[in-house]
């Protein structure tokens, strides 16, 4: 199964990268690689991560950083909605389940 992104998110995930990446150098490629791995997983199984939002909205929690993958299974595919800090912005992402 592939992977697409909602576009906010897209920027999300720059933004991220290029955020972790001036703070160490190398630390946002180690990022992307996170991300690259629980992209796998959820492709591999996306029922596997549960439920956030009913009915389609699902969430994988990262290991190694505070962020949550949001995501739900669209047209064949994984649609990415947000890349979400454990701390800041609460559910800003909602307005992306349209």
């Amino acid at each position: 199964m592939t992977y697409f992104f909602y576009p906010a998110a897209e920027s999300e995930l720059l933004e991220i990268v290029a955020r972790y990446e001036s703070k160490k150098p190398g630390l946002g490629a180690v990022y992307f690689a996170e991300f690259e791995k629980n992209m796998t997983y959820i492709c591999e199984a996306p029922n596997r991560y549960p439920v956030e939002l009913k009915p389609d909205i699902r969430r994988k929690v990262m290991k190694k950083f505070p962020f949550t993958i949001l995501y739900r299974e669209k047209l064949n595919s994984i649609q990415i909605l947000a890349l979400a800090h454990h701390r800041r912005r609460p559910a800003y992402w909602l307005g992306r389940v349209g």
